[in-house]
């Protein structure tokens, strides 16, 4: 089932809002607070959640914001249609340089979209700090399915990781077909795996030479 939120252009007043919210918010951090990305984004965090159901208005008709830190989310909501949303909250300082931050399992979000009715959301706040204020400059509110191939990439954790490739370079597909998204999904992992088999066999054969090394070694 299609949301009509995000395939009606709705989360971009809804992107709109966010950064207005945070450049609205009065200079409460530290010199010391400011210099830190963990605490700059543990506080955007807090901000939104504070102020999520707000900002989604009428479209929202189930809230939460109390996840666990390994959980899927950082915030969840139902809309009006029934469709659940869980939101992966990622801040990117831009000063910071280049930053490639993991959104989710391969394996978790296959489970997940097993279910029609639930969407994966990724929301993304890219600030600079001027002195102690906050300075939030680009904001995407899309399920992950609008994020372009051309923008991500597979990380070698686990099932595999999809990564942004480079929070400075953020490619939306408004309205892109999940279907087709995780088609590509799929072909990507069966190149991705291929590569990984070949490091683990070089790995292997790496200790082989190793151990032989040591075999050979007396004791001292």
């Amino acid at each position: 089932m299609r949301s009509k939120l995000f395939h009606s252009g709705e989360y971009r007043r809804i992107e709109s809002e966010i950064k207005i919210l945070l450049n609205s918010q009065p200079e409460f951090w530290s010199v010391r607070t400011a210099s830190s990305t963990r605490a700059t984004g543990d506080a955007i965090q807090e901000i939104l959640a504070d102020k999520f159901q707000a900002l989604l208005g009428g479209i929202c008709q189930e809230h939460s914001a109390d996840f666990a830190r390994r959980a899927m989310a950082d915030l969840a909501f139902k809309d009006m249609d029934n469709i659940y949303c869980v939101v992966d909250v990622k801040t990117h300082r831009k000063e910071e340089g280049f930053h490639m931050p993991n959104l989710t399992s391969v394996e978790r979000l296959a489970r997940f979209y097993e279910d029609d009715m639930n969407c994966f959301v990724v929301l993304t706040v890219s600030y600079r700090i001027d002195g102690t204020k906050v300075l939030a400059e680009d904001i995407h509110f899309v399920p992950i399915e609008f994020l372009s191939w051309k923008c991500l990439t597979i990380g070698a954790l686990g099932w595999g990781q999809i990564q942004i490739a480079n929070s400075d370079r953020i490619v939306v597909a408004p309205d892109y077909s999940r279907k087709k998204w995780m088609l590509e999904l799929c072909d990507t992992l069966f190149e991705f795996h291929p590569h990984e088999i070949n490091k683990i066999g070089e790995r292997i054969d790496y200790f082989k030479k190793i151990r032989e090394q040591w075999e050979k070694k007396t004791e001292s």
